[in-house]
């Protein structure tokens, strides 16, 4: 069987490519570029607790130490503090990390996988496909021709994957501006991310604004400021009054001392892509959605669309075409991207109107304040992790089906659970490896050794569905779960998401929720070739 072939080694396509590897799928990962990431402090990425630990089991490399993860967040409105949050094991705090940073773990990672072959100084000129496969063909030192069993263009905004498949990409341009400064200084708030919205020395005017501030490791900030609408050229000159009239204000006295590290201008664009799925062609991250304003985090979703299509492209690959199971990754993550570009849609005018009837209405500039903490800490409509609810995997009348604290179609909790082995693991650490997870809720389980029982009670008539899937699962023991009772039986995707609950091992309903979640039984290549769009 032909590799997978993924366009673009940005963090989405290499994240791709390592997803694919773990479960024994090989990739051929096609670079533009030289293979190397130029240091950028300015150009950083927050990621979600789950994301990052995504990004940790695939490079083996603890993100943790080489980003920021934030002791709080507050909001600020002239000089008043509106909203405090202090993170905790309750609430997580997100990763805050140089891009170039995780970019260059996974490309570590990559090196050392032999199931990936990255190619630089490839660039994409043709893709042609049939119903058995994918020919791609790239410019270069010398010209090359690739074979492949599918392709995936994770190749940025500028997509050329998505050109030649003449996909259309409608949205708005320049939604926001943001100037942006990473800097090394000393502020009152160590470790806290802060938003300050109509900071007092700047009472008046269009550039009045909004400034955030993320802190990064070793003492360095990111700092972005809202620019107002239209074309302001961003000078030198212009950042540096910015950055140094903001570190007085916060400081309350002269500008401290700083050290300018990288500057850029940050341009927000609204964009999805009509179509994500052309026959064995897929689109991914950037080359697929564009969006980013009220502290969305566009790479973030990315990294969501890898983890949801590897699973999917490894079981066709292994198995054969599962067509429906396929098209479930446009259906879902289209489906979750345009609610967050319609939800930011739907805030910006309201948090970004000022004026008028909003400017005085009690506790509008509160609700304001929440709505974009929602959105930068990835709570809310604006912000939190997208549910597939409504995904065509999703199993129908399950009678033994119950509610737990995750919605079905939501990403579980990291709980503690008993492997087969017996050792003690958190449940993210069983995902990604392909196989479907199957926790069982029982309390006490955790103070004896496995051995004493896993022979007792519903263990042998769990394990005995369990075998008997469709496909191959691994069996999993927590003492508790969010609002799930004892007994209860969680049903979980290998990109983590909860297919569903069972009141007690009801092997007929796990049986069809399994077969659900992979889109029903396989196609024939045959009849996989009426499926090539």
């Amino acid at each position: 069987m032909d590799p997978v072939i993924i366009v673009g080694a940005g963090p989405v396509g290499l994240t791709l490519a390592l997803a694919l590897a773990r479960q024994d799928v090989p990739s051929v990962v096609l670079d533009e570029g030289p293979g190397k990431d130029e240091p950028r402090p300015a150009r950083t990425v927050v990621l979600r607790e789950d994301t990052a630990a995504l990004m940790e089991r695939l490079t083996g490399v603890p993100l943790s130490e080489a980003g920021c993860r934030w002791a709080g967040w507050r909001s600020l409105r002239r000089k008043q503090v509106m909203r405090e949050v202090t993170f905790d094991d309750v609430e997580p705090a997100p990763l805050h990390i140089a891009q170039h940073v995780l970019t260059g773990a996974l490309r570590e990672a990559c090196a050392e996988e032999r199931l990936v072959k990255v190619s630089v100084d490839s660039r994409l000129d043709t893709v042609e496909q049939e119903p058995s496969g994918v020919t791609a063909h790239t410019r270069g030192p010398k010209g090359t021709w690739w074979r492949g069993s599918y392709l995936v263009g994770c190749d940025g905004p500028r997509s050329t994957v998505r050109k030649l498949l003449d996909i259309r990409f409608p949205g708005r341009t320049a939604v926001e501006r943001h100037a942006v400064a990473a800097l090394r200084t000393e502020l009152p708030w160590e470790d806290e991310a802060l938003l300050h919205r109509m900071p007092p020395w700047r009472t008046s005017g269009p550039s009045a604004g909004e400034v955030t501030g993320r802190p990064l490791p070793d003492g360095a900030w990111r700092l972005d400021w809202l620019l107002p609408p239209g074309k302001e050229l961003v000078t030198p000159e212009l950042l540096v009054a910015r950055v140094r009239e903001t570190l007085a204000g916060w400081t309350g006295g002269p500008t401290p001392p700083y050290e300018l590290l990288d500057t850029g201008v940050h341009t927000v664009h609204h964009r999805l892509a009509r179509r994500w799925r052309v026959g064995r062609v897929f689109l991914a991250g950037d080359a697929a959605h564009l969006l980013g304003a009220l502290g969305t985090q566009g790479l973030d979703e990315g990294l969501r669309d890898a983890d949801n299509l590897a699973w999917k492209l490894a079981l066709a690959w292994h198995h054969g075409p599962h067509e429906a199971l396929l098209d479930s990754y446009q259906a879902e993550r289209r489906a979750v991207v345009a609610a967050r570009l319609r939800a930011a849609d739907q805030a910006l005018p309201l948090v970004r109107g000022g004026g008028g009837l909003r400017a005085v209405v009690p506790g509008s500039a509160r609700g304001h304040d929440a709505l974009l903490t929602d959105g930068h800490l990835g709570r809310g409509a604006l912000g939190a992790p997208g549910a597939y609810a409504t995904s065509p995997l999703a199993p129908r009348h399950l009678e033994a089906e119950v509610l737990v604290d995750t919605a079905p179609g939501a990403p579980v909790a990291d709980v503690r659970v008993t492997a087969e082995d017996g050792s003690f693991v958190g449940l993210r650490d069983r995902l990604g490896r392909g196989a479907l997870l199957v926790v069982l809720i029982a309390p006490g389980t955790g103070v004896w050794e496995r051995k004493h029982w896993v022979g007792a009670g519903l263990m042998p008539r769990l394990a005995a569905a369990v075998t008997a899937l469709p496909h191959p699962a691994e069996l999993l023991v927590a003492e508790s779960y969010p609002g799930a009772a004892a007994h209860t039986v969680l049903l979980v995707r290998p990109d983590g998401h909860l297919v569903t609950a069972l009141n007690g091992v009801r092997p007929a309903d796990l049986y069809a929720a399994a077969e659900a979640t992979l889109g029903g039984p396989a196609k024939t290549e045959a009849e996989a070739g009426a499926g090539a769009r």
